[in-house]
């Protein structure tokens, strides 16, 4: 039997100081807090929604443990297409913010490279596709970043010419 499952609950990050990381996701990314954990009369830890639907956000305050998985992507936060994707990009440029850019990813278009105040690196990712995923066979990607290169080529090629190619 298959278990029933209904998608990430939410997703936990160790911070070294809980209000600069809880100050930052919500003036970068418009996160809210909505629970307060303490300990001793110290705030521990937050859980935080965002107001457009995106992950429950949970920050525990870990220092060391934020210093070891400081680099890491842990997660890709999903963004309907990639119009709002370019415009979020065009925010955390606004704001000062250091990204890759938007760029052609394996299923759809990824913003990679933004960090957060630990070094976490927050990656964002379309929920819309240029690629349609068979569930009956597993898509092998060998290189991804070359491949994303000669995929976008065809992908782009595809798109100004509608007649029908083959898929990338």
């Amino acid at each position: 039997m298959i278990p029933t499952l209904a998608g990430v609950h939410h997703v936990k990050l160790p911070v070294t100081d809980i209000d600069r990381s809880s100050a930052w996701y919500a003036s970068r990314l418009g996160y809210r807090p909505v629970i307060e954990f303490r300990k001793h009369q110290r705030r521990t830890g937050v859980v935080m929604n965002h107001p457009s639907g995106g992950p429950q956000l949970g920050l525990v305050q870990l220092p060391e443990k934020a210093r070891q998985s400081a680099g890491f992507d842990y997660f890709s936060i999903g963004v309907p297409d990639r119009a709002r994707l370019d415009e979020l990009a065009a925010h955390l440029s606004g704001l000062g913010e250091q990204h890759a850019g938007v760029q052609f990813a394996s299923i759809g278009w990824i913003l990679p490279l933004l960090h957060d105040p630990d070094g976490h690196e927050i990656r964002f990712y379309t929920m819309d596709s240029h690629t349609t995923l068979d569930p009956d066979h597993v898509l092998i990607i060998d290189d991804p970043i070359g491949t994303s290169a000669a995929r976008e080529e065809q992908w782009t090629t595809a798109q100004a010419d509608p007649r029908p190619q083959a898929a990338p």
